[in-house]
């Protein structure tokens, strides 16, 4: 039995896969598990550096979680656009910070 099985993908990840009227996501389990583990895995990397971040220069925790995001989305991206968001999103949920403002985000859904 494979390890991915027991992996617990949230709903807020799902939903990133799963477009406008339909159910299921656009990738298989084992994909999106995958993609789930190194977004979460990103996130929880970033806690140090964006605590350090705002300590050390002084900025807002909004600014730290943009300035996170920005970092994501530098070519080569390791993650997409919408997966980005997510990251910044759970790595202020781990920090116990507001999340990032949808237009921060740049989110384009209403």
């Amino acid at each position: 039995m494979s390890d991915e099985s027991q992996i617990e993908i949230p709903q807020s990840f799902v939903a990133l896969y799963v477009a406008p009227g339909r159910q299921k996501p656009s990738l298989p389990r084992d994909e999106l598990a995958a993609r789930y583990e190194l977004c979460e895995d990103m996130a929880q990397m970033l806690t140090e550096t964006a605590s350090h971040m705002a300590f050390s220069l002084g900025i807002t925790e909004a600014d730290v979680l943009t300035r996170c995001l920005q970092g994501l989305r530098v070519e080569p991206a390791v993650v997409s656009e919408v997966e980005s968001v997510w990251v910044a999103r759970r790595l202020a949920e781990l920090l116990n910070w507001p999340p990032l403002a949808a237009d921060a985000a740049g989110d384009t859904a209403a």
